[in-house]
């Protein structure tokens, strides 16, 4: 089933007199999401047992949690060792989504740094496979790692480029970030044709049962000639992209992603909007 949620806590979380996340479980649900993205992405700052506290609030109210890794992670960098530091970061990550009973880790691929884009892929293919290796060694191979589709020309993350990681195992499902997208590509994203065929691409190469509940992130964001800005709120009308016609293609191809609003700090309110527009279209 369809899915919707903020990443992190919204303003009106902490202008309700709310303090931590355990309390986002009975928030989201109070305001009828069904998912939070926890993110770690300044760092693992957190111990077990708050770990296993917050997985049981968000059990208890029946709301899925995803997490996102830590930003440091760059599986294109020429460095070894801070390559070894990425693995970890990622692994670390699942071992705090098993504490929270949940199944997926969200990260970002790579940058491209100072050599060419096919060199800074070729690396970080080889990387994710040996992370992969990893994954199963760990037992952790019941678990979703989602590569993120980039909004900065220099960030490795292209649809191209995750359908091409995701095609390494069967751990990795594609999560598109349809802001990052747009941004990147100068604000591609437009009608219901622009996000069928990015969607049908990913069906083709991946196959409908892997891309049926991939993860996704909107939002919308200020774009410049090297990509992404900033996150923006739904109330901008100058950047978009806009949700409908997303709603629309997935309904169309019956498709029911786990979708993560990252607007800057009405992502509660935001993520209720879509679920709104998605329960309102009819194809």
């Amino acid at each position: 089933m369809i899915k919707f949620g903020p990443a992190g806590n919204s303003q009106s979380f902490y202008a309700a007199g709310y303090k931590n996340t355990v309390q986002a479980a009975k928030f989201c649900k109070d305001l009828g999401l069904d998912c939070f993205e926890y993110p770690f992405g300044r760092g693992i700052l957190m111990s077990e047992d708050k770990a296993i506290e917050i997985g049981q609030a968000f059990a208890d109210e029946e709301v899925e949690l995803s997490v996102h890794a830590p930003y440091f992670i760059n599986f294109a960098n020429p460095d070894d060792e801070a390559a070894q530091k990425s693995y970890g970061y990622v692994l670390n990550s699942a071992k705090f989504v098993k504490l929270f009973g949940s199944k997926r880790v969200v990260f970002h691929p790579a940058a491209q740094g100072k050599v060419s884009r096919e060199e800074a892929v070729v690396k970080t293919e080889e990387r994710l496979k040996i992370l992969a290796e990893y994954i199963y060694l760990n037992g952790y191979e019941d678990l979703y790692f989602c590569p993120e589709t980039m909004g900065k020309i220099a960030q490795i993350g292209t649809l191209e480029e995750v359908v091409r990681f995701c095609k390494i195992d069967k751990v990795f499902v594609p999560a598109v970030d349809f802001g990052h997208l747009n941004a990147r590509e100068g604000g591609s994203l437009k009608t219901v044709d622009d996000y069928l065929c990015r969607l049908e691409y990913m069906i083709s190469e991946l196959g409908f049962e892997r891309v049926k509940n991939f993860h996704v992130h909107f939002s919308k964001i200020m774009y410049g000639g090297k990509g992404e800005i900033k996150h923006l709120t739904f109330e901008d009308n100058q950047y978009g992209p806009e949700f409908q016609p997303l709603a629309i293609a997935l309904k169309k191809l019956q498709l029911e992603p786990y979708i993560i609003c990252e607007s800057s700090g009405t992502q509660a309110e935001d993520a209720l909007e879509m679920k709104q527009i998605y329960g309102s279209v009819d194809i």
